[in-house]
């Protein structure tokens, strides 16, 4: 698959007719579409919340439609401590963040999974195993990004803290569908840089994270790297320029299902503490 440049990225708020509440002037970051493209969920401390990060879901009647004003997932998803990075799933799945201090926390911030029942709501988020022989840890997880391959399943997100660097890790499934021990992914950590917050295209040969490494424009730059098959290694990461990056600090980026669209937090934003950004490309083969 080979893909264009990625154009100049937009606030989300201001493209295709989208609700203007897309952005405010609060922290509104971490956007990810869902796979079908009618959803995309962001986390944001806006006024409406029930604490400080809450997630937050936006609609639209088919991907070519603009998008409505984001709406509240309410509890038992939203906490009243920080509940960010959300990753929806196939099947109506959701991965995401939270730093409430729950009896089992593994730390700072953990990842849990919950589901969507069009019935029920969503069901009681189920906390994933601490290291060593989960994914969580006692430093800060970030940025689940869900991936199948090969038969199996592999869950990429990092580590960090106020006083460590982050570092970009991988996860696979066990046979019972739990995810095992967590390994640092070499390719993509630069010492003594702050690497997080992965996400990775559906085949599995795409990778964009968010860095302070050497060549960043800002505070954090969108990074890409990619691999030629799912059991290779990954390529050097790549700047892909101004049109994504600036002197600010880009981060928590995702690619849409196709592949062509490409979300991100930019902070601070024109309008809030951070805004969400949208760019895009074509697909050429």
């Amino acid at each position: 698959v080979e893909f264009s440049a990625w154009a100049q990225a937009q606030k989300l708020d201001e493209v295709g007719g989208n609700n203007s509440e897309l952005n405010t002037p609060f922290l509104d970051g971490c956007p990810i579409q869902s796979p079908d493209g009618l959803s995309v969920y962001m986390a944001s401390n806006r006024p409406g919340g029930h604490g400080l990060l809450d997630i937050w879901v936006a609609h639209r009647d088919s991907p070519s439609a603009p998008l409505g004003a984001p709406e509240n997932l309410g509890p038992p998803v939203n906490s009243a401590a920080d509940d960010f990075c959300p990753t929806p799933v196939r099947g109506g799945g959701l991965f995401f963040v939270s730093r409430e201090a729950l009896p089992g926390s593994c730390g700072l911030g953990d990842i849990y999974f919950t589901r969507f029942n069009p019935v029920h709501g969503w069901s009681e988020p189920v906390h994933l195993a601490c290291a060593p022989e989960g994914p969580n840890s006692a430093l800060d997880e970030q940025g689940p990004s869900y991936v199948e391959v090969n038969g199996g399943a592999v869950l990429y997100f990092s580590r960090s803290s106020a006083t460590v660097p982050g570092d970009i890790f991988a996860s696979t499934t066990l046979g019972d569908g739990s995810f095992g021990p967590a390994a640092p992914v070499a390719e993509l950590n630069d010492a003594a840089t702050n690497d997080i917050q992965p996400n990775v295209r559906k085949d599995g040969r795409e990778l964009v994270f968010s860095s302070n490494r050497s060549g960043t424009l800002g505070g954090q730059d969108v990074w890409i790297s990619t691999r030629d098959g799912v059991q290779d290694p990954w390529s050097a990461p790549v700047n892909p320029g101004a049109a994504v990056n600036t002197a600010a600090a880009e981060t928590r980026p995702s690619l849409s299902w196709d592949a062509r669209a490409l979300l991100f937090g930019r902070a601070p934003g024109p309008e809030g503490m951070s805004d969400i950004y949208i760019t895009s490309r074509d697909r050429i083969t």
